[in-house]
């Protein structure tokens, strides 16, 4: 059960890091501080004042910039190396004292889950853009924000629920990913019919 519960912790932090990192850190570190919930002592790292000031006014700018059309484009491009990275620390974090593989298994699997969390998240933002309202991009920005911090809200009191929470998001991911190609390959690269006596 703690294998469980740790990998659902992992992976439930990781996604939502790549949805938005600093409301990830910042939840974590005020969990840690107030004692919302018993996390384990490796979480410790994110409980200090420094981590926790700098998660809130980044996730302050983050809030503004992202209900801007375009300005949340090159924001999510800017993050394209820093939310996999994020994810890939914080799952490294979440293991506490583990082996030099283990870890860098961590890392591995928790910046993937985050690089494709943020890599749907700036593609369906970037699909939004098109619009000439910018109504969806507020939406769009609330339901991300509620998203990285429900998760991780699950991450930190139901770690087992966040993991099943988290494959269904990531079969979703997939599921779409597959989609996506697939009508862009027989868009643009499907076969013209030869035509007869050319």
């Amino acid at each position: 059960m703690d294998l469980i519960a740790t990998l659902g912790r992992t992976l439930g932090f990781s996604f939502a890091a790549g949805v938005n990192l600093y409301a990830t850190v910042a939840l974590i570190g005020l969990a840690q501080r107030f004692g919302w919930v018993q996390l384990p002592p490796q979480f410790a790292v994110f409980d200090h004042d420094l981590v926790i000031s700098a998660a809130l006014v980044m996730y302050v700018i983050e809030f503004f910039a992202d209900k801007v059309p375009y300005v949340d484009t090159v924001w999510d491009i800017v993050h394209t190396a820093i939310r996999p990275l994020g994810g890939a620390l914080i799952a490294v974090s979440s293991l506490g004292d583990a082996s030099a593989p283990v870890a860098g298994l961590a890392a591995l699997l928790g910046g993937t889950v985050a690089a494709g969390s943020h890599l749907t998240k700036t593609g369906t933002r970037a699909a939004a853009n098109t619009s000439p309202e910018p109504f969806s991009n507020w939406i769009l920005s609330i339901v991300e924000d509620l998203l990285a911090v429900g998760l991780g809200y699950l991450a930190l009191r139901h770690p087992v629920m966040a993991l099943g929470v988290t494959i269904v998001l990531l079969i979703a991911i997939a599921f779409f990913a597959a989609v996506t190609v697939r009508l862009v390959r027989n868009r643009f690269f499907r076969r013209r019919p030869m035509i007869a006596g050319a």
